[in-house]
């Protein structure tokens, strides 16, 4: 437990400053008076969670192998992995940005935003798309760090992000009026700091990278896009659930996107360390997997579930007690008021069961079950979005809402019931996927069969 505290600490420091500072960006915004400002933010949100989402599968098939390679004492494919991750993540990020610029009138409009709040979205992406390979190089580096052990060195990362964006940010969109330009502007700068300050940890701290050979980032490839490929598309699914959200409630009115969007800020920052710990127990859960101290697998798993529903409890309270100042804050009126309070209130509950799916899915991506974790979170974001948001629009934009917190119990407790059986029955990892070419764990095992995982005794030394 003070292992999952510690690297879960220090992660979501950094972290939460960058959501804190991303709220306040959102209130200077409203400061301006304008509500299609405040909605027009809401719409780039959601299609900015698309690509953060495919960054963060990425950045896990990264933490996870290096993670192990790290664990197994492989030192030559810890280098080769680490190097390696970074430029496909990199390439990758090229190739979204590249797709999604043309296509962003398209998005905005099928997600719902028209009018004056479509224009003022589509500048603010037109401006933070390109940023998107330096957003993946960030993230993929505040990984590799936390799968080297070093959660302080991740969290300067995201630490020095929000640091530049509470500098930026008031300096762009009122110093020099730029308004939501300047917000974009601010954006695309934060992310060159996230990747200067994350190579220098890897590299000039850690010396994590080598030369790259064309030859190891062919052989590796495949080890690497059976983790990152069902990991991406797991992070999709929420993203998607998230859109279906925006356009259900766009129905009732710019007043109501605003409130929808005022949420997106405040969640991340109340629950950031929940996001932060589903990014900790991951390495930790592969470092003791590759070093074959099963036991300690599952602790990880068993504590960082008691974590998440301590935490969440007590951030729920904290939040109803807030609800009249938080919408004082930000001057929300009519529905947005509404929208906030009924979050406040009774949606937060909700977060017992997501977070509860973040670290089963945390278990089951870096153990060589990814699947699991893309049924899992396909489920919530589909079948328990879907129909409950459906029902819940006949009555109104905070019907939209509950509905989707309604749609998390399901598929939070039936994670976690199978994340409990994959553990109990791991197989050892094989000794030899400390070669290059060796692909991890095979995606197929069923956690209901079991393996020499389940009778094993290890010693109680911890990897860190």
């Amino acid at each position: 437990m003070r292992h999952v505290v510690v690297m879960t600490a220090t992660s979501s420091v950094g972290l939460v400053s960058i959501f804190a500072v991303d709220a306040l960006n959102l209130f200077y915004i409203s400061l301006l008076g304008q509500q299609e400002l405040a909605a027009a933010i809401g719409y780039a949100a959601t299609l900015m969670f698309f690509t953060i989402s495919i960054c963060i599968g990425i950045s896990i098939a990264a933490a996870a192998l290096v993670g192990r390679a790290i664990g197994a004492e492989n030192a030559a494919k810890t280098k080769s992995m680490a190097t390696w991750s970074l430029i496909y993540i990199f390439i990758i990020g090229v190739i979204i940005a590249a797709l999604a610029f043309p296509l962003l009138p398209f998005f905005l409009k099928t997600i719902g935003a028209q009018g004056e709040t479509l224009a003022l979205a589509l500048g603010f992406m037109q401006i933070v798309v390109p940023s998107i390979p330096l957003l993946g190089l960030g993230m993929c580096t505040g990984a590799l760090l936390r799968a080297k052990g070093d959660p302080k060195r991740a969290m300067y990362v995201t630490l020095s992000g929000g640091a530049a964006a509470l500098v930026l940010d008031p300096l762009f969109i009122f110093t020099f009026d730029m308004g939501i330009t300047g917000a974009a502007i601010a954006t695309f700068c934060v992310r060159v700091v996230l990747v200067l300050v994350g190579l220098w940890g890897v590299q000039s701290v850690h010396r994590m990278l080598g030369k790259p050979n064309l030859q190891d980032g062919l052989g590796q490839f495949r080890a690497f896009f059976i983790i990152a490929f069902p990991a991406i598309i797991t992070q999709l699914a929420t993203p998607i659930g998230n859109a279906y959200v925006t356009s259900a409630i766009a129905e009732f009115g710019d007043d109501a996107v605003a409130g929808w969007a005022i949420v997106g800020r405040l969640l991340p920052v109340a629950f950031g360390v929940i996001f932060a710990l589903s990014g900790s127990v991951g390495p930790i859960m592969s470092q003791n997997y590759g070093a074959k101290l099963l036991p300690r697998v599952q602790s990880t798993l068993r504590d960082g579930l008691i974590f998440t529903m301590i935490y969440c409890s007590v951030v729920w309270a904290l939040l109803a007690i807030a609800n009249p100042w938080i919408i004082q804050l930000f001057g929300a009126k009519g529905q947005a008021a509404d929208i906030i309070t009924i979050f406040n209130l009774l949606v937060a509950a909700s977060f017992l069961f997501n977070g509860a799916l973040f670290v089963a899915n945390a278990a089951f991506n870096n153990l060589g079950f990814p699947l699991w974790a893309t049924f899992f979170n396909w489920g919530r974001a589909t079948a328990g979005v879907i129909p409950f948001v459906y029902v819940g629009k006949s009555y109104g934009a905070t019907g939209v809402l509950i509905g989707w917190g309604l749609g998390a119990i399901v598929f939070g407790i039936g994670s976690v019931i199978v994340a409990f059986r994959v553990v109990a029955n791991l197989p050892l990892p094989d000794d030899s996927e400390g070669d290059n070419n060796v692909s991890p764990p095979p995606t197929s095992n069923s956690p209901f069969t079991s393996g020499k995982g389940a009778s094993y005794s290890a010693s109680s030394q911890r990897v860190d």
